[in-house]
This record gives structure tokens, sequence and C-alpha cells, in this order.
């Protein structure tokens, strides 16, 4: 399962004196926009952020965003652990994506090259269990607490970019939209908590796709491919029992535009418990694209 490309150096921000009286906390980070969030609000709190970007995930301009960044292999646990307790980090955040189609790869073990950690994880930890996102998850997040760091909840420091209950654009549901929300919230919720994806498009009460590991913008465009009538409908829901340390299902600007583009004018997520990536900026850009963004 695990991917790795080498541990790197680290890059500090401020002085040691400007920086060692405020409370630490961890930043495990994968791609996209997410970690800088995270980042911006946790430094707002005042906090010295200690930095993991995954590599070949997490984007270097973060170090700009952190006090402390370090660049380190995702099949490295180990690594990550040594790196945020040399800062006497005990708790962190994971943010970002990784994408799963990687885990499916021949000689991943060679290619990857895993550290013990990640050995124990995935021959222990995960032995005679699934590998759902929440299993592989979960089982990460155990041993990195058997190293001295707990994961918190994601959203702490971005709580203000959850999705809130209602229409949070200018322009609510119509009536076909309303009628498929109806159709396929219980079926999206019940494929999230098989596991299977966390995202459909419902036309006409008819589900056109279904996410699976490909992820929720490649479902987006397979739906516009073989729907060529328009004003079709999202839907993405967490699980039942979301763990809102890890894999929280989060929408954005990309989500929106790439909706607009393929023939989708509603998206609804769940509310408190999807992040909408840039709230403001997002929600901006529905308006002026038609697209409607509810909270379920």
């Amino acid at each position: 399962m695990w991917f790795c490309a080498g541990d790197f150096v680290a890059f500090s921000i401020g002085t040691e004196s400007t920086m060692s009286n405020r409370e630490v906390l961890g930043l495990i980070a994968g791609y996209g926009r997410l970690p800088f969030i995270v980042a911006a609000g946790a430094r707002e709190a005042g906090l010295k952020l200690i930095c993991v970007g995954l590599a070949d995930s997490a984007e270097p301009a973060l170090a700009e965003s952190v006090d402390v960044y370090y660049s380190a292999a995702i099949a490295r646990p180990g690594s990550w652990v040594r790196k945020l307790r040399r800062h006497g980090v005990s708790r962190a955040i994971m943010a970002g994506r990784i994408a799963k189609g990687r885990v499916h790869t021949p000689w991943r073990i060679i290619r990857y090259l895993p550290d013990w950690r990640a050995f124990r994880i995935w021959y222990w930890r995960l032995r005679g269990k699934d590998k759902h996102n929440e299993t592989v998850l979960s089982a990460l997040a155990e041993e990195l607490a058997a190293g001295g760091i707990v994961l918190e909840d994601s959203t702490k420091y971005c709580a203000e970019h959850l999705a809130t209950a209602g229409a949070m654009t200018k322009r609510g549901p119509g009536s076909s939209s309303e009628s498929d929300i109806e159709f396929g919230w219980p079926i999206v919720k019940k494929l999230a908590e098989m596991g299977i994806g966390q995202a459909i498009a419902v036309k006409e009460r008819d589900v056109i796709a279904v996410e699976a590991i490909e992820g929720t913008a490649e479902m987006i465009k397979r739906a516009g491919r073989y729907c060529k009538s328009p004003d079709w409908t999202l839907l993405k829901a967490s699980r039942p029992d979301q763990d809102m340390r890890f894999d929280v299902p989060c929408v954005g600007p990309e989500t929106v535009r790439s909706l607009a583009e393929n023939g989708g004018k509603c998206v609804v997520v769940e509310a408190g418990k999807t992040i909408i990536i840039d709230k403001p900026e997002t929600i901006k850009l529905a308006d002026k694209l038609g697209v409607s963004v509810i909270g379920h």
C-alpha cells in the first residue's frame, strides 16, 4: 500500500526565540489547497506549525506557510514521527489528498521502499481487514499514536469552511434538483457507508454515475460525457461514522467549475461534515456559473 520518494531537508521560517514559547502542532500534508487552509487557521490561532509534506503529493509552496517544513517519503511513517517528535510535536492534523490509485501498482513494495512502521500497519494492524480508506487511515492513526503523535479533527482550524445547511448560493435547487436530491440522498449515504464512494450524479431520479477509486473529479467528467442533457445533480456525502481526523469530503472551485462545464447545475453536500475549499471564493464562483451549492 505504501509509496515513497525519499526524505529531504527541512526549511524554517522565523527565529527560534520567536517560536519557542508557542504551542506546537504537526501537519501531515498531501496534495491540494486544504493543507494551506489548515496551516493558515493554525497559525492564526498562534500555533507553531511543524509540517511533514508527503513527497510527490504536498506542494513545495506550503513551506512558506508553516514554521518548519520537511518533505518525507509517503511509505515511511516512521520518519514522519521522528521529524515531528524532534520539535516536541505530540498532536497533529492530516490534510490533503493522496491518490489511492497509487496503491494498486506492480512491485509497489520495491518501488516505495516502506519502513518498518508501514509494514506493521499493512501486515499487522490491517491483517484480515478490508483496505477501505477509513480502515487504512485508522490503522495509520493507531501507528502514529504508538509513536507519540495523536491525530486531531482535521476541521479544527478551518471550521469556517464547513458546509452549512440549506442553500449557500443565491440560487437554490430547482424543482427537478429537489426531486433528484430526495431520490439520491439515501443512495449516496448507503454507498458511502459501504465504502464504495462518496458521490453520485443523478438526473431525473436516475443514477447516471457513481464515484469509485477515480475520485469525484473524474466521475463528474464521466457524467458529463454520458449525459448530454444538462441540469443533473451531484450529491456528495460522508460516511455515517465519518472520522473527522481524515478523509473528510471536500468540494471547491475545481468541483464547481467542472460541474458547470459538464452540465451539472446543483451540488449537494453534507452540512457540518464537508469542507468547502476557500468557501467564499467557491460560493462566489458558483453564483457566477449558475451552480447551486446546497447543504443537506
